[in-house]
């Protein structure tokens, strides 16, 4: 979603109350976005509320800084994931757990057999689809989120968690093809389960062999 400039307002002018209330409420229209991600990131609840408690505050104090007509969206992930990194370094962990080396190493080859933009563009993430992604190394689950979910550029995603563009392509590709697999696997237990359930020979149980393990 942009903000945009209220028509009129002259370059290098203060910005009014009626400009700051109006940024509130553009910003405040992400918040679910805001809070999906950061639960995403942290896995805890209450981590993810500081964390997006964080990224508002910040985005308040800074809203003077955010050009105006741009993404505001994709401003305020840039903050989410700034913060969290640095919240990641004050632990003393590594904010991507992954190579991302052996991420630009890793291979593209295998036909799609679904595309991975219609299994994340569901109305909403059905249970499997939420432990599958959930299930993904961190940096594969931050890419894939943010584009096939969020729908940001791949520009936009580089700058959100300030790696190169090509890594960022690799991380999806290599991402969308772990969370297909993941997917692919789980049909195919529940299918074998199924199936041996259904083949198994019903043996009934009569009064005689009831009674003999009295």
């Amino acid at each position: 979603m942009a903000f945009r400039r209220s028509p009129g307002r002259p370059p290098g002018a203060v910005p009014t109350a009626s400009d700051a209330d109006q940024f509130a409420q553009a910003a405040l229209s992400h918040l679910d976005s805001l809070y999906g991600t950061a639960l995403r990131l942290t896995r805890r609840a209450p981590d993810a509320e500081d964390l997006v408690q964080d990224t508002y505050l910040k985005a308040f104090r800074s809203s003077h800084q955010f050009e105006r007509g741009t993404n505001l969206k994709a401003w305020l992930f840039t903050i989410l994931h700034n913060t969290f990194r640095n919240m990641r370094r004050h632990d003393g962990r590594n904010p991507v757990d992954v190579d991302s080396e052996a991420v630009e190493r890793a291979s593209d080859d295998g036909p799609e057999v679904q595309s991975p933009e219609q299994i994340l563009s569901r109305a909403t993430l059905d249970v499997d689809l939420q432990a599958a992604l959930d299930a993904l190394p961190e940096a594969f689950r931050q890419a894939v989120w943010l584009r096939d979910v969020e729908e940001f550029t791949y520009a936009e995603i580089a700058e959100m968690l300030g790696v190169p563009m090509g890594t960022v392509m690799s991380r999806i590709s290599r991402g969308r093809r772990l969370l297909f697999e993941k997917l692919s696997s789980g049909t195919a237990s529940e299918g074998t389960a199924s199936s041996a359930t259904a083949s198994a020979p019903v043996v009934p149980v009569t009064a005689n062999a009831a009674g003999s393990h009295r």
